[in-house]
């Protein structure tokens, strides 16, 4: 399910330059989700970290201290992406054990990812994705026969049948990746989290005294 090489193509495709090793307690992450993570996730975190390519956030495994915004987490964000799976039914809908779900992904206009825990090899976990934008004879939940990063490169690249989210902004792109902790650095300066670039509604904001 998990290529070797998809991270590679994924750092050839988004350069880590504004990534963070996120120096996980991998035992702790265990202990916490009661499951082992898929290997290319973790390389990621050792590579990337949690942070996000464009609208679309990755999460870290468990909750941290952060200064400005809850950057979000597996264990966080795992509940929400199981009742949006659970309240999908009907013909159109993929038959999922949505407690079986765990989060991964977030963002790209209300898009939520996941992995589908189906098999006691975690780099054998299908992808499933929770899309708030569908057709009329679509279901709102899918699932994709490919890991976390083969997917983000298959998402960048274009190369499924149609875009795997209810949000175009990385189908057939690429956005850079900024760590949670640069997007709050920049924010707090005064500048975009995506861009760094100085941003006049944000420095506006930090002016106000209660913000």
């Amino acid at each position: 399910m998990t290529r070797p090489d998809s991270l590679q193509t994924l750092l050839s495709l988004v350069p880590p330059e504004h990534g963070a090793d996120e120096q996980v307690d991998w035992a702790a992450a265990e202990e916490a989700l009661g499951t082992r993570l898929p290997s290319d996730y973790r390389a990621f975190m050792a590579v990337y970290g949690a942070g996000s390519f464009g609208e679309l956030d990755i999460l870290g495994p468990l909750p941290v201290e952060y200064p400005q915004w809850d950057p979000g987490s597996i264990v966080a964000d795992t509940p929400q992406l199981r009742m949006l799976c659970a309240e999908e039914a009907g013909p159109l809908a993929p038959a999922i054990d949505a407690a079986a779900v765990l989060a991964w992904g977030t963002g790209c206009n209300a898009n939520e990812l996941g992995w589908l825990t189906v098999d006691e090899d975690p780099d054998r976990w299908p992808v499933v994705a929770w899309r708030r934008q569908i057709a009329w004879n679509d279901s709102h939940v899918a699932v994709f026969d490919c890991g976390m990063t083969d997917f983000l490169v298959r998402m960048m690249r274009a190369e499924f049948d149609t875009c795997p989210l209810g949000d175009a902004s990385l189908w057939g792109k690429t956005a850079p990746f900024v760590h949670w902790r640069e997007q709050q650095r920049r924010w707090q300066a005064g500048l975009c989290p995506e861009t760094g670039e100085p941003d006049p509604v944000i420095q506006g904001f930090l002016q106000w005294p209660d913000s």
